[in-house]
């Protein structure tokens, strides 16, 4: 297990503080932020490149803190890669393996083809496409058999096509060899695709640890829902009365199954409203007539705002936005649930 206690990073003016997270033996943890968010920072102090403000780093019951990074036994990938150019793919693969020639060769090339990259070895780096260098990065990261795995932005220099063939190929070879990693990106799709658990960082702080669905439906402050794009955030006073909850906001009071006193914001996301031209019949406790304002094509699905008021945004498929036959200027219906409102 690899435990951040108390640890807070900085560079210039900036400070990350304070970072307390583990991450289980063979787990995939993402930490989502927004660039300028100290991810790359906190990384590089947890490589040993940068001393930290305070805090402490193990792995397992070892300290290793005041360690230089040759002796944490870290794995690190840069968003641009960092090979050596002067160095065939094979040199760099085993650049870091301990042991004869012969035992560094082998090795290299064992890892170089869980990667699909053993045609290569042969090669120098400049010529090669910027999927088969990520590939010779992460062989070359993974290695070494390093007690965590660091990655940064590894994708986002990819065009879409590679990018996608590589998430599959991290994937299958985190599947293959549980290496722990801790990878930093502000991808949602990323982030959703790999991760085991996700922490969203923003404004100097680690805001929220949770799965991929607690992050992305039950967002722990307003900050973490923006950054991770929800919409239909408003804020309310709560209300009880005979053992029913609702939140009054706008013109309406929207029943919610949580318990929140006083003020509090609301989040309700656009995929669990169901929108229609007459009341909906369903035991859903929310049902409310409002206008449409404005529809947002977004390929297969469309945004469809309406103002009740408030203005909630319902999301549909275009299949059903097309039988609906809606129009900007049209009366329909929204239709939710108490148990789909995220009170936070």
């Amino acid at each position: 297990m690899i435990r951040l206690e108390n640890f807070s990073v900085g560079a210039g003016s900036f400070l990350l503080s304070p970072i307390d997270l583990s991450l289980n033996d063979g787990e995939y943890f993402v930490l989502l932020g927004p660039t300028g968010s100290g991810k790359t920072v906190l990384l590089e102090t947890i490589a040993g490149l940068r001393k930290p403000k305070s805090g402490r780093i193990y792995f397992g019951d070892q300290d290793v803190t005041g360690l230089p990074p040759e002796s944490r036994k870290i794995g690190f990938v840069y968003q641009d890669y960092l090979l050596f150019p002067h160095m065939s793919v094979l040199q760099n693969v085993a650049f870091g393996i301990k042991g004869s020639k012969q035992e560094r060769d082998r090795k290299a090339t064992e890892i170089a083809r869980t990667f699909g990259i053993e045609s290569l070895l042969e090669r120098r780096v400049q010529g090669l496409s910027g999927g088969e260098q990520q590939r010779v990065a992460l062989a070359r990261a993974l290695a070494t058999e390093p007690t965590l795995l660091l990655l940064d932005e590894p994708l986002s220099a990819l065009d879409p096509t590679t990018r996608e063939e590589m998430l599959g190929e991290i994937e299958r070879v985190h599947q293959r060899l549980r290496p722990t990693v801790l990878h930093v990106t502000h991808n949602f799709e990323v982030a959703m695709r790999l991760a085991d658990r996700i922490g969203i960082v923003g404004g100097g702080k680690l805001h929220q640890i949770g799965s991929p669905e607690e992050i992305f439906r039950k967002p722990s402050n307003e900050f973490v829902a923006r950054f991770v794009g929800a919409r239909n955030i408003l804020r309310g006073e709560l209300e009880e009365s005979d053992g029913e909850r609702c939140v009054r906001t706008g013109g309406i009071c929207v029943a919610v199954a949580q318990a929140k006193r006083g003020t509090t914001r609301i989040l309700i996301r656009p995929e669990d409203i169901l929108l229609s031209r007459t009341p909906f019949e369903s035991s859903a406790r929310n049902t409310f007539k409002g206008v449409v304002r404005s529809v947002t094509d977004s390929g297969p699905v469309l945004h469809v705002s309406v103002e009740i008021p408030p203005v909630l945004t319902a999301l549909v498929t275009r299949r059903s936005f097309e039988e609906l036959g809606i129009q900007v200027g049209d009366e329909v219906w929204l239709t939710f649930k108490a148990s789909a409102v995220h009170l936070f």
